[in-house]
């Protein structure tokens, strides 16, 4: 049996920051991926995917993106290079193709069984992300139509001839809708609740404003808005999500999707309410990020047209409530319905009754056990690469105050 300090399992952005905040304090630890370094990022996004944040901003604080335009958006496959490079140069103890299929609690500490064999650890910092399993709703039941997850979309040309359906307008959805429409697709998109900032404003991303009206310290939701999307985007050089001009490109809206009934799928009458929630959001930000200019007297430029919108398209004044797929010549149905947590792998009393750990900013109420790169770990923002790093920084804190620094007997 091998032991080590501490096992990290998983070497996506929170494995890999993990990884670095141990090394600097001196902890002995292996990570373990079961398939490559970032693999999400290559293999579980489609082809034409960039990150939703500028490249100054979705990356570690301590590496930059130094072959690309701060204000650029870096493609899938160059931040899982980045992820990659960046644990070469500071020689993580990274371990790819094993999988833990097993973590108990053992003696004083925890055993992993994987498929190079078993380890030992005094302390475990489970590193899997939000992305474990893909949610598709078994509604529709006709097998002419191919279905898929969002994960497996890859590109237009991949799917069969014929019309689209794409169900959830958050970043994934709205994005992949879009591409498909600007191919010359026929393609309908579900919207169901969402916010969906700026992209810029008054010269600034978006992203800069959240964090100057200090929304990233968020330390949870507000009530009522757990499973709201963000639609948001940086294809094409970053615009606004607006889903009055996807309408314009031909894209039908249609609102929530529900029940399957002899060919057509119906849909819920609410598509009007969740563009307006979602324009208020827009104009929520507009508004916070003009009241704190004048607050800090910055001279930013004025953006009155901002606040301009299109008409709204027939299909939200008239909506369509139910869609025969087979008479609208629709052969595919892409499903960007998010994704459950899976820790069914892991035989500990750790979590609550809805597959959640039960912790306190990443340290589980089990002791030596944490958790990092989940959405709202500490914060809004903890999901995204330099909020993974930040966690981690102060979990490895954590963890070195409590180790020996080298494996144990």
């Amino acid at each position: 049996m091998e032991h080590t300090d501490t096992l990290v399992i998983g070497a996506g952005q929170a494995g890999v920051a993990t990884s670095a905040h141990l090394t600097k304090h001196g902890v002995a630890h292996i990570v373990l991926e079961r398939d490559r370094i970032a693999e999400r990022w290559r293999t579980w996004r489609w082809d034409s995917l960039v990150a939703n944040g500028p490249a100054w901003h979705d990356r570690f604080p301590e590496a930059t993106f130094d072959d690309i335009d701060p204000d650029s958006f870096a493609g899938k496959d160059r931040i899982a290079d980045y992820f990659e490079d960046f644990a070469a140069k500071n020689n993580a103890p990274i371990r790819t193709g094993v999988n833990v299929t097993r973590l108990e609690r053992h003696e004083d500490g925890f055993l992993a069984t994987t498929s190079h064999g078993a380890i030992k650890a005094r302390s475990v910092v489970v590193a899997t992300g939000p992305f474990q399993r893909p949610l598709v709703p078994a509604v529709v039941t006709d097998p002419a139509i191919t279905q898929m997850h969002s994960t497996a979309y890859r590109n237009p040309a991949a799917l069969p001839e014929g019309a689209v359906l794409v169900v959830g307008a958050g970043a994934s959805g709205s994005q992949i809708a879009e591409e498909l429409a600007r191919s010359g697709r026929k393609t309908y998109l579900s919207v169901g609740p969402h916010d969906r900032p700026p992209r810029r404003y008054r010269g600034q991303d978006f992203v800069w404003w959240l964090g100057k009206l200090g929304k990233w310290d968020a330390k949870a939701p507000d009530p009522g808005t757990e499973h709201i999307t963000i639609s948001v985007s940086g294809a094409y050089g970053g615009h606004t999500m607006d889903f009055r001009r996807l309408a314009a490109l031909g894209v039908t809206l249609l609102g929530r999707a529900g029940s399957y009934v002899g060919g057509s799928l119906g849909f819920a009458p609410d598509l009007a309410r969740n563009i307006e929630n979602g324009d208020r959001n827009y104009l929520s930000v507009l508004d916070e990020a003009d009241a704190y200019a004048r607050a800090h007297g910055l001279d930013l430029p004025q953006e009155p047209q901002a606040r301009i919108f299109l008409p709204l398209p027939a299909c939200v004044t008239d909506p369509i409530l139910a869609l025969d797929l087979k008479t609208e010549g629709i052969t595919s149905i892409v499903w960007a319905t998010g994704f459950a947590l899976d820790f069914g792998w892991i035989d500990i009393d750790a979590f609550r009754p809805d597959g959640r750990p039960h912790h306190q900013d990443g340290v589980s109420t089990v002791p030596g056990l944490y958790f990092v790169g989940l959405p709202w770990l500490s914060c809004r923002g903890s999901a995204f690469i330099w909020g993974a790093w930040k966690d981690a920084e102060r979990l490895a804190g954590v963890i070195a105050s409590q180790s020996t620094g080298t494996p144990q007997p």
